[in-house]
């Protein structure tokens, strides 16, 4: 009688064995990763998450000035201005694009300047004066810059243009003010710089348009200028 031991069986068998024992051992390992990547979604969607045996974050009394309007909140100290202004107050014309001050897409006004709202805790914005894209128009008439850029056609799929026309309404005013940029021929020469073509790339070097509408951004904002002068 044939006592030959069936290897294929035993191979088989062995293989199972380390297939069940590998994903037994993954999904050990994966766990803390899971519940981490639940925490940080949850987080991104705004909703508040504590951890157990971990106090409640803290939270501070902020009222923000925007658009002519007090708005008193209750928030969490780690909401950023843009945060605020999008899920707290409504006003999503201001866009989260990188979220890493880097492309310009949440642009807004606070008294006079441009700044990225991403990067600004909405309680260090307490009590100053906030503008959006949603505050530039006086009832149903458009400010200049928004119907320039309207006019020139100035954006494609316009995620980014409401960071655009703040940061246009704001270079215009430094012009006017005399601020010099890198691209100003004479920095010593007093009075309102003109705004050039050269003058508005640079300035507008910050807000990044995706879609690469920059000849008719460049041109929307010379036309706004020059309305302005």
């Amino acid at each position: 009688m044939d006592e030959t031991p069936d290897l294929s069986a035993a191979g088989s068998a062995r293989r199972r064995f380390l297939l069940d024992a590998g994903a037994l051992t993954g999904s050990i390992a994966a766990a803390p990763y899971l519940g981490s990547a639940s925490t940080t979604a949850d987080a991104a969607e705004g909703t508040a998450v504590e951890m157990p045996g971990t106090p409640p974050p803290p939270v501070n009394r902020v009222v923000l000035d925007v658009n002519g309007r007090e708005y008193d909140l209750v928030l969490d100290s780690r909401v950023t201005l843009l945060d605020a202004l999008r899920e707290h107050l409504g006003l999503t014309g201001t866009k989260k694009g990188c979220d890493r001050g880097q492309c310009g897409a949440c642009t807004v006004l606070m008294n006079g300047r441009r700044i990225n709202a991403c990067l600004m805790l909405a309680a260090a914005a307490g009590g100053e004066r906030i503008v959006t894209v949603e505050g530039l128009k006086r009832g149903a008439t458009l400010h200049p810059v928004q119907r320039a850029f309207v006019e020139r056609d100035a954006f494609q799929c316009g995620y980014c243009t409401s960071g655009q026309i703040c940061s246009a309404v704001a270079l215009i005013d430094e012009a006017r003010a005399g601020a010099v940029s890198a691209a100003t021929p004479d920095v010593r020469a007093p009075g309102p710089v003109e705004l050039g073509d050269d003058e508005i790339r640079e300035r507008m070097s910050g807000n990044l348009c995706r879609c690469g509408a920059y000849v008719n951004i460049v041109a929307a904002v010379r036309d706004a200028a020059a309305q302005r002068a």
